[in-house]
């Protein structure tokens, strides 16, 4: 489902914050093991787990080792929120896994434990294996060894992002030797896939895309992916068709021949055979975001959206082969290679761009350009309302932002120095009744005044 209806739509999950992936989304391994799969998670979490019903347990992962939060130390498992908001962050299934906290960096760490869980499954069985890696986001951390090929690059963040890349594809080798020995391989499929663009504040690039993560431009929402396996019938081919993340749900469960209700409203297809066969997509559009919280665009109006559409609120969607931006969509300007720090400021400064003032509409040829250099808007203004029309359409279907303020019993120090779920249930309820007695009391001593 798109972000518009999981109503998660503006920001991340903070640690603090009582939040977590609604209930009610039915999971990819939760439909795998109708099917008879085991299912089993390592690594990064980040949907949530304010209740102990949102951790990935709970969630249709049989176990789970990883770590709950966006990001934290790559060896000590440690995370600070804020100023004196600090805990440990990794996971055994419902415990935190003291016993695992041996400065491994994480990377090495959650292979190994891939490696033990294929050990002790049986092959011929069917087996879901999340793994979702740390690895590259910041803090920027990497086992000396991997710093050595990459001495030549004088930007320090980016060294260090070559190093922990280099860990990540030796984990990956790892693993893919690990299904090869044991007797998985033959019939298993491998989907490697980035969540996001780079950062190239903190190492990452995205030339020649645009703008960066966290941001509406191809540089924040491009990402790479590679499925390898066996069972492909075109190898080796590149998938040029509109594939968005969204189409992993329905393609994974009809693979394991599970089975989609009816009346679950999908956003994904499909795409197997797309990607096997090299088919068309069967999609021809992408939601890429519509955040109603996110900073408005101070010229952003319904005039200047030919009262179709708010252009002050974020957005992007692409149909075929346009794209559209509204509001404010983020960091912009095109980051050259840092990995020379005699290339820099110079020529990202002849990157820099000059807002125009007081645009909120964008329009591009993402197929011929996908670089977002040439603004299309002014030229196509029917192509603009045709897109305005159908990012309204969507908005009709979308559920409320959830994003709560957060809560102090989210502090680890309540919680013996670990993150973890703090919601009580039962607490609340008590609350609520203890409130209502509270209020009757009330009621009853204003009477008395008003006597």
């Amino acid at each position: 489902r798109y972000q518009i209806h999981t109503g998660l739509q503006h920001s991340i999950i903070r640690p603090t914050q009582p939040n977590c992936l609604p209930l009610d989304n039915v999971t990819l391994p939760q439909k795998l093991k109708e099917v008879g799969y085991s299912t089993h998670m390592v690594g990064k979490w980040h949907l949530g787990f304010y209740r102990r019903e949102c951790m990935p347990t709970q969630r249709g992962f049989d176990t789970f080792f990883g770590s709950l939060l966006g990001s934290g130390d790559y060896y000590t498992h440690f995370k600070c929120d804020s100023p004196g908001i600090c805990g440990y962050d990794l996971y055994e299934n419902d415990n935190a896994a003291w016993d695992h906290d041996n400065g491994i960096y994480s990377t090495q760490m959650y292979t190994q434990k891939v490696q033990q869980i294929l050990a002790s499954h049986n092959p011929r069985k069917p087996i879901f294996l999340y793994i979702a890696y740390q690895a590259v986001h910041s803090p920027l951390q990497a086992p000396g060894k991997y710093f050595e090929h990459y001495r030549s690059i004088n930007n320090i963040n980016r060294r260090r992002y070559a190093a922990m890349l280099a860990c990540l594809d030796e984990a990956i080798n790892n693993v893919t030797l690990a299904l090869k020995k044991l007797g998985y391989y033959e019939n298993s499929i491998i989907i490697y896939s980035s969540d996001n663009g780079g950062q190239p504040m903190a190492g990452g690039s995205n030339w020649p895309l645009r703008g960066s993560k966290g941001t509406y431009w191809e540089g924040g929402i491009r990402a790479v992916g590679f499925v390898h396996s066996p069972l492909l019938k075109n190898k080796g081919s590149v998938c040029k068709e509109l594939v968005h993340i969204t189409d992993w749900f329905p393609t994974l469960i009809t693979l394991a021949e599970g089975q989609i209700d009816e009346d679950i409203q999908l956003d994904g297809y499909d795409i197997w055979e797309t990607i096997s066969e090299g088919r068309r997509s069967p999609r021809v559009d992408i939601l890429h975001n519509i955040d109603p919280i996110y900073t408005k665009a101070k010229n952003g109006s319904w005039a200047a959206g030919y009262g179709i559409w708010n252009t002050a609120i974020q957005s992007a969607i692409r149909v075929n082969h346009w794209k559209l931006l509204t509001g404010n969509p983020g960091y912009s300007d095109w980051v050259p290679p840092q990995a020379f720090s005699n290339a820099g400021p110079n020529r990202w400064h002849n990157e820099r761009v000059s807002w125009s003032a007081g645009k909120t509409v964008w329009l591009f040829n993402i197929t011929a350009d996908p670089y977002e250099r040439v603004d299309l808007s002014a030229r196509y203004p029917e192509v603009v309302k045709q897109l305005l029309r159908r990012l309204s359409q969507f908005n009709k279907t979308a559920v409320p932002v959830r994003y709560p303020p957060k809560d102090p019993r989210s502090n680890p120090k309540l919680n013996g120095g670990v993150w973890g779920p703090w919601f009580k249930e039962d607490e609340k309820k008590k609350k609520s009744d203890k409130s209502k007695g509270a209020n009757k009391q009330k009621k009853n001593k204003n009477k008395k005044k008003a006597n």
